[in-house]
């Protein structure tokens, strides 16, 4: 049987070329004390002969279960990355403890025998000359009887370290075993170094002794300080990192000590999935990372290990997470001027004698330009990318050239930029080939660009990039009507509407990520030992808890898989594409907001913080729990939204995730309008102001919101004129940037505007506008909006109009019954009551019921939003109807909830409350 056969698969046979090396090159795997014990413990699980018989589980193994334990077990820690620093005897000892509790502890007492009886140089030859067997098939026996399969992930372990002792110098042999006397040292001081009667000579113990000076008197205590052997022939001093003891990871439960493990060495292959696992922390909980130790740690890190340039990108990364300009700046270009001459970002895989790579400086220009991006400095960015194009172009880097037009197309769409002269070259350069040398605005050169990177994408595999590129398209097509390059002739196309069809269609395409992420040719490693060091990290876990059980006296200990749980499932699909395919939905679940349909809003933001939030980063996730913050608070009212916003700042703190921060500003002062607390109101507008970049055009989308509730502020405070200049300014501004959807939403706010201060007659264009906006966008929530308000224009031009308005509102009402929330469907209500009201023919006393339900319905719904003035309307137009009923007692209490809401709005009281939750 062959147990474990391959299980490293392709990463393990590329682990294997680059450990073992070539016959007569040096050994790329340096022995320490604890590889020796791991060689030990994959010999107990392949033992390099069966008396049992073929097929046979190997002695003390009584179930195939409890043998798979150990396999993984082993395989775990050859791919763990938890931290750079091997573990010390007494934590393997702790781990094994809960695999040999399944055969009696026969494994802990084999291998601290074992480690205890190699007291010789002698011993270290016999050891290794055991494990050779291990790989060697038993005199007729076929390949199916093997145990071990030579070319799995423990096999190439074990001939790694096989030919590293063959290529050690009798010197190098000395101090391998002078360490090994520290490791024991540290899980039991009762071991001891040799004697000099257990030598075979005087000559060995003379050199033992005179290998290294320094720790000869130390050799007999524990170690202090961290004890990294020189380099010596047949040895490599690149490919592991000699730490000290100080330098450990920045989580403060790290059990590594400074006594505990005198060397601290790790594989590059693990050192470089940490660093992985570091970047992933980055990048989704930025705010556990301190910035300090963080790059106190990286420092030193780099100084012992000074090819490792990826630290520098990490402390990169760092300075990126807090906002540190300066320092984001400095770590970026060292880490491009130190690792110059290697492979770019975007690099295929490489033949080894290829003499010439190209690719690095196009990669550094397009990370400055991403980084002046990220930090609202859309010139300097923009003169990155076209300077990275134009290397691209030189060197023929057509992989880095693609995510450039990529970079460029998301810069675009993300950043207002009216006019692009003198930044990224004449506006004519993307216009040539319609054949008319027009200038092409902002939207048609982020078309002809996006369309161009996904052409690229497309040729050249780059699965990722081709999904990115579906994305950034959707959401082109879902803000932008899009107009032919030529717009008139016999064949220019008339049509002035987005198409849902297309945005559904791009959104459907970037999915297939998931199936073809493996196409693309780039250098990515799937394997990066998340599985193995989740599963080690749990089995620490359970061994602490079956270590205090232990000392309960009557306390069962079960022993079954739920000690060996794991929370981490291996995922053979790379996070960065799970990334992408999660942001599918959630641009999904954008563009349904857009259309107007909660349930499949819901839906989709539900899926991706189901499915994808383990991948996501800390800005997309916490966008999922805005968006459904929002469908709760438009549902369900504030103390929903505002219970389930206290659960969101205990994952993403509010002072380091501006979505969060947004969202919270954004509740606050919708409830302040409600309530009537205008002061707060105009404060809460004041500190959206503060929120936003004083560049021009960056955060463009926070500054439109920020005049947005700026003019509803002055509105709610009868401010008409002010108001309308603020609402004049912003529709000058969305204009001037193309931002059409919003225009909607702006010149829907004129005509509120208009209607309350009694100019219906002005109003009216704005409304029809605002509808003509609506339905080339296919906004259909928002068009029912506006036809809602257009129907309380004309009811306000008098009662001839009454049955234009009723049409109207009966128009809009399944839209606004179907997907509305709380607000909207109390407006509807009221208007649809001041229609039959106002109607002269329609007649209180005979259906009285047309009148009262709807207001039932809306003061129900405005309780919960604790809106007042609206909630005052409803019980005015209450207590009218009952006096034209005759009902006297129930239009007093009408009348008396009235005016409890008048006077709540006009003598507003302890309005600092407003900003409680």
């Amino acid at each position: 049987m062959n147990v474990f056969a391959g299980v490293s698969g392709r990463a393990g046979a590329g682990e294997g070329a680059k450990e073992a090396g070539s016959a007569g090159g040096e050994a790329l795997l340096e022995l320490t004390p604890h590889r020796m014990a791991v060689c030990h413990l994959v010999q107990v699980f392949a033992p390099p002969a069966q008396q049992e018989g073929p097929g046979a589980l190997p002695f003390p193994f009584a179930s195939v279960s409890d043998y798979n334990r150990l396999g993984l077990f082993l395989f775990s820690l050859t791919r763990s990355c938890e931290n750079f620093l091997e573990p010390p005897l007494e934590e393997l000892l702790r781990q094994l403890k809960v695999v040999d509790d399944l055969v009696n502890g026969w494994l802990c007492e084999q291998l601290t025998t074992t480690l205890s009886g190699l007291n010789s140089p002698d011993d270290l030859f016999n050891f290794f000359d055991k494990l050779r067997g291990v790989l060697a098939s038993p005199d007729g026996a076929s390949v199916e009887d093997e145990f071990l399969d030579s070319n799995s992930q423990l096999g190439v372990y074990l001939r790694c370290c096989i030919l590293a002792f063959n290529q050690m110098t009798f010197e190098g042999v000395c101090h391998l075993l002078a360490n090994l006397v520290a490791y024991c040292n540290s899980a039991d001081t009762s071991y001891d170094m040799a004697e000099d009667e257990d030598f075979n000579s005087e000559m060995e113990m003379s050199d033992l002794m005179d290998a290294d000076i320094g720790v000869r008197a130390g050799v007999f205590d524990k170690y202090g300080q961290g004890y990294a052997s020189e380099s010596h022939m047949g040895e490599s001093s690149t490919t592991f990192i000699h730490a000290p003891i100080s330098l450990h990871d920045f989580d403060e439960a790290n059990i590594f000590k400074a006594d505990d493990n005198p060397t601290c060495l790790r594989s590059r292959w693990q050192l470089e999935a940490y660093l992985n696992q570091q970047a992933d922390i980055l990048e989704k909980n930025p705010s556990s990372v301190p910035l300090n130790s963080f790059n106190a740690t990286m420092t030193q890190l780099q100084t012992l290990a000074p090819e490792l340039h990826r630290v520098q990108f990490l402390q990169y990364l760092n300075a990126l997470s807090h906002d540190d300009y300066v320092a984001a700046l400095d770590n970026l270009h060292r880490y491009f001027d130190y690792s110059a001459g290697m492979p770019g970002l975007f690099s295929r895989s490489l033949s080894p004698n290829q003499d010439i790579i190209v690719g690095k400086y196009e990669s550094a220009l397009l990370c400055l330009g991403n980084l002046h991006c990220y930090f609202g400095h859309p010139k300097k960015a923009l003169e990155a990318f076209t300077e990275a194009v134009r290397v691209s172009q030189m060197n023929n880097d057509d992989s880095c050239l693609a995510y450039i037009l990529g970079a460029i197309s998301n810069l675009l769409s993300k950043i207002g930029i009216s006019s692009t002269v003198g930044i990224i070259g004449s506006p004519y350069s993307l216009g040539n080939n319609i054949g008319l040398g027009m200038p092409l605005s902002i939207q048609q050169q982020l078309l002809v660009l996006l369309k161009r990177s996904l052409k690229r994408a497309d040729m050249l595999k780059l699965t990722s990039l081709l999904s990115f590129d579906h994305i950034s398209l959707a959401k082109f097509d879902l803000k932008h009507v899009q107009r032919p390059l030529v717009s008139f002739g016999p064949n220019a196309s008339t049509k002035l509407r987005t198409c849902p069809a297309d945005v559904c269609k791009n959104l459907r395409l970037s999915s297939h990520v998931l199936s073809d992420f493996g196409a693309d040719g780039l250098e990515t490693s799937h394997d990066n030992g998340s599985f193995s060091t989740s599963w080690l990290r749990n089995l620490s876990a359970a061994s602490s808890s079956w270590c205090s059980s232990s000392t309960k006296p009557g306390t069962l200990i079960a022993n079954d898989f739920d000690n060996f749980h794991f929370n981490a499932q291996p995922s053979p699909i790379p996070t960065s594409v799970l990334q992408l395919a999660g942001s599918a939905y959630l641009m999904r679940a954008t563009a349904w907001e857009h259309y107007g349909s909660a349930p499949m809003v819901r839906m989709n933001t539900l899926v991706y913080a189901t499915c994808f939030a383990d991948a996501a980063s800390s800005p997309e996730l916490s966008l999922a729990y805005v968006k459904l913050i929002q469908q709760l608070v438009v549902f369900k009212g504030y103390f929903a939204a505002f219970g389930a916003l206290k659960l969101a700042e205990e994952k993403f703190p509010s002072s380091t995730n501006s979505h969060i921060q947004l969202l919270k500003l954004q509740l606050l002062h919708d409830r302040a309008l409600h309530r009537g607390h205008l002061r707060v109101a105009q404060q809460i507008c004041d500190e959206f102001g503060v929120l936003s970049s004083s560049v021009s055009g960056v955060d463009i989308d926070l500054k439109t919101e920020a005049s947005l509730r700026r003019a509803r502020t002055l509105l709610a405070a009868k401010q008409f004129s002010q108001a309308a200049v603020v609402a004049n300014s912003l529709f000058s501004t969305c204009y001037k940037y193309n931002m059409q959807v919003e225009n909607a939403s702006v010149l829907l706010l004129l005509a509120e505007i208009h209607k309350k201060s009694d100019n219906a007659v002005l109003g009216l264009p704005y409304a029809l506008a605002s509808q003509l906006f609506c339905k080339s966008f296919n906004l259909d929530l928002l068009e029912a909006s506006a036809t809602l308000t257009l129907a309380e224009l004309w009811l306000a031009l008098g009662s001839s109009h009454a049955k234009r308005a009723l049409s109207l509102v009966y128009q809009s009402l399944p839209m606004i019954l179907g997907h509305g929330g709380l607000e909207l469907r109390s407006r509807a209500h009221i208007v649809l009551a001041k229609c039959h009201l106002t109607d002269p023919e329609f007649s209180v006393s005979e259906d009285p019921c047309a009148v009262l339900d709807p207001l039932n319905q809306a003061a129900e719904d405005l309780q919960v939003l604790e809106y007042h003035e609206m909630a005052a309307e409803v019980y005015y137009l209450k207590a009218m109807t009952y006096n034209h009923l005759g009902k006297e007692d129930e239009r007093e209490e009408a009348a008396a909830c009235f005016k409890d809401h008048v006077t709540a709005l006009e003598n507003a009281c302890d309005e600092e409350a407003s900003l409680a939750y």
